[in-house]
């Protein structure tokens, strides 16, 4: 029913590709300006809405890099409730910069962590700032065209790669299919642990990527969830029931990885980025409560989990986990892909900043 009235809003949809394909070539013919620096900055970003992992991706990278270079992570902070730019510190929340961003803030503390709307603005502000910053990961900012970045990264999930999707509102996609071409690395994401050199051969030709580009393989690896407050770890098995509390683009591989996990699960499903409320911590209660098995949970993810922590004091009795994920680059070539990023770094001579 759903796909169903998406189609009925394809003429919606034209119309948005026309606007998005003039603006891009507005930009390609330089009339719409867009600044360059002379510093590595690393953009990941996406074609659709939401959903292929940019922010695991992100933190793949950063985890790859902070013991060689000096990191921050630029985000505009999506629904936070501050404008302008910010750089995290101790004691920030999720509300002054953004669930994604506090993600980082809490597994990287000794990187700079920034959020802001402008980023021609904030790219500056970080280096004034942090003059030791050695190189910048801009997330989700494949589509802000005012900033060129010197690498381009874009992810698109197996299950529903660009290539097969619409624009919105009667697809997924808020940028063109050929924007991908601008692209220096492509990652398939969400791919299933086997992915054979077949399919994998198959959908690279279905992308069809350009002279220089290079497209990798991605899986989701799910770690040992912890307790939200406490830390205390468990395990997810048969003779568990959870309540999973969810709020993001795509939780279907995140159902799949509990379905052949735990003995039952039910979902109570958010918008993404949704703001918890009182309300809604007592409705989490109230669907927990109503499951009768005693080895019962309740699992969230990272994102997720961020929001939550202002309810410290009414959860922390509660047996309320955070379950962890990162990519794992399939195929052997997760050291070529280290290698991709620590090369294009290195193309730049440091810089001495006051």
């Amino acid at each position: 029913m759903l796909r169903s009235f998406r189609y009925l809003l394809f003429p919606f949809s034209i119309l948005y590709g026309i606007i998005i394909w003039v603006r891009n070539a507005l930009f390609d013919k330089k009339i719409f300006k867009s600044a360059s620096f002379n510093f590595p900055l690393i953009c990941v970003g996406n074609l659709a809405i939401g959903g292929t992992g940019k922010t695991p991706m992100t933190e793949f990278i950063v985890n790859a890099l902070k013991t060689k270079y000096k990191i921050a992570t630029l985000s505009r902070g999506y629904k936070r409730r501050t404008k302008g730019f910010f750089i995290a510190i101790e004691g920030t929340t999720a509300l002054e910069i953004g669930d994604e961003p506090m993600q980082f803030h809490q597994k990287f503390p000794d990187i700079v962590v920034a959020v802001g709307e402008e980023r021609l603005f904030a790219i500056p502000q970080i280096l004034y700032q942090k003059p030791e910053t050695q190189v910048i990961v801009l997330d989700d900012a494949f589509q802000h065209r005012r900033v060129t970045a010197g690498l381009n990264i874009i992810l698109t999930e197996c299950n529903n790669l660009f290539t097969r999707d619409f624009l919105f509102p009667s697809g997924d996609l808020r940028d063109i299919r050929s924007s991908y071409k601008r692209a220096d690395i492509i990652i398939v994401t969400k791919c299933k642990n086997d992915l054979t050199e077949k399919e994998r051969e198959k959908i690279i030709q279905e992308i069809n990527p350009q002279n220089g580009q290079k497209v990798y393989f991605s899986t989701l690896k799910y770690d040992t969830p912890y307790h939200l407050f406490t830390k205390e770890i468990t395990t997810l098995d048969r003779s568990k029931d959870v309540l999973l509390i969810c709020g993001i683009a795509n939780p279907e591989p995140l159902k799949m990885h509990l379905m052949n996990h735990v003995h039952y699960y039910e979902m109570t499903k958010y918008a993404d980025h949704h703001i918890f409320t009182s309300t809604d911590l007592k409705e989490i209660m109230r669907q927990f409560e109503k499951i009768k098995n005693e080895q019962k949970i309740i699992i969230t993810t990272e994102k997720d989990s961020v929001r939550l922590e202002k309810f410290k004091n009414e959860l922390i009795e509660f047996p309320i986990y955070v379950l962890p994920i990162q990519h794992e680059i399939l195929f052997n070539e997760n050291d070529d892909f280290i290698n991709k990023l620590t090369s294009f770094i290195e193309k730049y001579p440091p810089q001495k900043r006051d």
